[in-house]
């Protein structure tokens, strides 16, 4: 089977991101009370609720994370079905990991959405069902810079910000897969035979 290994990288990092989601979730205090300093005031791990999507970012309905976690399972099955498309294809196995690492984070925060909200109890309390609505555990908080907004920006002014969102391992995997394939596009989008994928 030329695809089986890519998927378990996906595996691999499901893993991962469960164990660490696990440990964090029944060792650590929520919020800045449980807060550990790892590298100073510069990288922490900061047990953190994230009821949307990236940066916290929600749909605005009541059926908002119904929507969003429908989506993702969706796009699970069209990050897997093109893995398989791929390696049929001859992609450079480079390219094939990257979908591997893509495919295992947005699994791992799938999980999240679909079981946290019943297996954890952590769906928002306003949630119309536990099941779909869980909040993904995040962790990783590198902290660039925090503090309020100069009131004359637009938007965000006179807001207090954080500058870089807190993340969890299965983040990590799509960042770094999108990160390669964008650093290596012209030789992972090429198959060994030299025709141009995509």
């Amino acid at each position: 089977m030329k695809y089986g290994k890519y998927f378990l990288i996906a595996l691999a990092v499901i893993i991962l991101d469960q164990i660490v989601k696990m440990a964090v979730h029944f060792n650590m205090p929520l919020g800045s009370a449980g807060q550990i300093q790892v590298f100073g005031d510069w990288f922490k791990l900061h047990y953190t609720l994230n009821p949307g999507m990236a940066f916290g970012m929600q749909l605005g309905s009541d059926y908002g994370k119904l929507i969003l976690t429908s989506f993702r399972l969706v796009a699970m099955f069209g990050i897997g079905w093109y893995l398989v498309h791929l390696a049929k294809k001859g992609a450079h196995t480079g390219l094939l990991v990257c979908i591997g690492l893509i495919l295992g984070g947005a699994i791992g925060n799938l999980v999240d959405s679909i079981f946290y909200g019943v297996l954890l109890d952590n769906a928002p309390y306003n949630a119309p069902s536990p099941w779909f609505h869980g909040q993904v555990i995040d962790m990783f908080y590198f902290d660039i810079w925090e503090g309020y907004m100069p009131d004359w920006l637009p938007l965000w002014g006179g807001k207090y910000m954080a500058f870089w969102p807190i993340f969890n391992v299965a983040d990590s995997a799509i960042f770094i897969g999108v990160a390669l394939i964008i650093m290596f596009q012209k030789k992972f989008l090429v198959t060994a035979s030299g025709e141009r994928i995509g």
